[in-house]
């Protein structure tokens, strides 16, 4: 049976880590603040904001919300993201996405300054994430899958990886992450022809299509190590479930993320990780 890479104990060495260093910028003076920007009461966002916060109060960050209604007209939007935007206070924004259709995403994502993108959403903090540099944040979930292989004493460098997905959320930064780390990277995506046969020949499965239960015992082998980033709601079974079919993977792989509890518990560690790191940014930043 395999090894199971539970998140848990990866999120608390994270708040343990984090908290001591929101401590000494307390003690300069400095208190870490993320705003979370809301329109609308969306129950994937609602279930993400309260585990946010949670972690946020055992790292020591506080909490602004901006929560606004689902028919908020732009001018009011767009203002209220512009003042937390341009808040001095606020070291952190998690914008919620996507937004009501009424207003405009694409102009809202790029409007975060890439220093406070702690979610890893703009242009910016993509461009640091494939150019190997600090400018921004890296996305949340695609650090969380490597944080988990850095816990669990995974040295990618030299193996084979295959990243299943090519979204800028996941998919692709995640595959950069690998890269940096000196993995050979495969992505995978949807005119992939036969991907079982190149996820066969991978040492890491990265599973980040978004297609629950979709990657059964034919796209797998022995001894491989598989990070399951997929997370959604099987109506048949009545529980949820990852891009992974975990009971198959089980019995043939050496190490895999459960879900839940694996991926998904570590990534608001990371999001309260990026606002500590740009705090401490800006402290240094203004203190020169």
């Amino acid at each position: 049976m395999a090894h199971i890479l539970k998140g848990a104990p990866v999120a608390q060495a994270m708040t343990e880590c984090f908290r001591q260093e929101a401590e000494i910028l307390k003690e300069q003076g400095v208190q870490p603040t993320l705003a979370i920007v809301r329109v609308g009461e969306r129950a994937d966002d609602l279930s993400y904001e309260r585990g946010a916060m949670k972690r946020a109060a055992s790292m020591g960050i506080q909490v602004k919300q901006i929560i606004l209604p689902e028919d908020v007209d732009s001018e009011t939007f767009f203002g209220e993201l512009m003042r937390v935007n341009q808040d001095a206070d606020v070291h952190g924004i998690l914008l919620f996405r996507p937004l009501p259709r009424h207003l405009d995403g694409e102009r809202a994502r790029q409007m975060i300054d890439p220093a406070k993108d702690v979610d890893g959403c703009t242009d910016g903090s993509l461009a640091g994430v494939f150019t190997n540099t600090d400018l921004g944040f890296s996305p949340c979930t695609a650090q969380a899958a490597m944080e988990i292989l850095h816990f669990y004493g995974v040295d990618v460098k030299g193996k084979r990886a295959a990243v299943i997905g090519r979204s800028l959320v996941i998919g692709r930064p995640v595959a950069m992450m690998l890269m940096h780390e000196n993995a050979t990277v495969t992505v995978c995506h949807t005119r992939t022809v036969n991907v079982p046969s190149v996820t066969r020949e991978a040492d890491i499965v990265i599973a980040a299509s978004g297609q629950m239960e979709s990657v059964g015992s034919e796209y797998l082998r022995e001894g491989q190590i598989v990070i399951d980033v997929g997370i959604g709601w099987n109506e048949e079974k009545q529980k949820l479930c990852g891009d992974v079919k975990f009971d198959e993977a089980e019995t043939i792989v050496d190490s895999i993320t459960p879900v839940p509890g694996g991926v998904g518990s570590v990534t608001t560690a990371v999001l309260c990780s990026h606002v500590i790191e740009a705090a401490k940014k800006m402290y240094q930043k203004n203190t020169r």
